[in-house]
């Protein structure tokens, strides 16, 4: 005879579901007529069990995003660091672009957005959960490029990934132009060299 699930897996099971409905749904209805009775309905579970765990639909939208980020780890993975700092940025900025591109992660990430416009909470454990993790990935590989000399050991890091990541984020938020590999390549390209020239070694 099977055994039965437990609790734990149950909980685990219908965790999934929740988050993968919120993020098909906002996909397919927008986050103004995602609600939790829809997210309910199409995970199979009580809308209690959301409320239990969320305390609103933006929040159900944030872990889905964060999820289908990091994993359930909910860690950022370190940037690559093959010695050849343009080349690992490269490979960074090129499948932003293509991810921020794709419209399955275009319309949630929009929603998140948008979310977090009206929801300081919600605005503030991103802020913590996504934003400054990610911030210290980039920071750290840009602290490697220091250390061997390949950047200015006076250059500011935060500024520094604000130059190589932000004019691509603000394209994909005001969509002022398309998000291609060959955009990715001239930012960076722009980036390193002012950055390069940035004050003495």
């Amino acid at each position: 005879m099977p055994k039965q699930p437990t609790a734990a897996r149950r909980s685990a099971a219908s965790r999934a579901a929740i988050l993968e409905a919120a993020f098909e749904l906002v996909g397919e209805v927008g986050y103004r007529r995602l609600g939790i009775e829809a997210i309910a309905s199409r995970a199979g579970v009580g809308k209690q069990t959301i409320y239990r765990w969320w305390p609103s639909k933006g929040a159900v939208l944030f872990e889905a995003i964060l999820v289908r980020s990091f994993g359930d780890g909910e860690e950022p993975v370190p940037l690559p660091d093959t010695g050849d700092l343009e080349a690992d940025l490269r490979t960074v900025l090129r499948a932003t672009a293509l991810e921020l591109a794709s419209p399955e992660v275009d319309r949630p990430l929009r929603a998140l957005t948008a979310a977090m416009v009206e929801d300081e909470a919600l605005a503030e454990e991103y802020r913590i959960r996504v934003e400054e993790p990610t911030r210290e990935a980039k920071r750290a590989r840009l602290r490697s490029a220091q250390r061997a000399g390949r950047l200015p050991a006076s250059l500011d890091l935060d500024i520094a990934v604000d130059a190589i990541f932000a004019p691509m984020a603000q394209r994909w938020l005001t969509r002022s132009g398309p998000l291609t590999e060959e955009y990715a390549d001239a930012l960076l390209e722009t980036a390193l060299n002012g950055l390069r020239h940035h004050g003495p070694n």
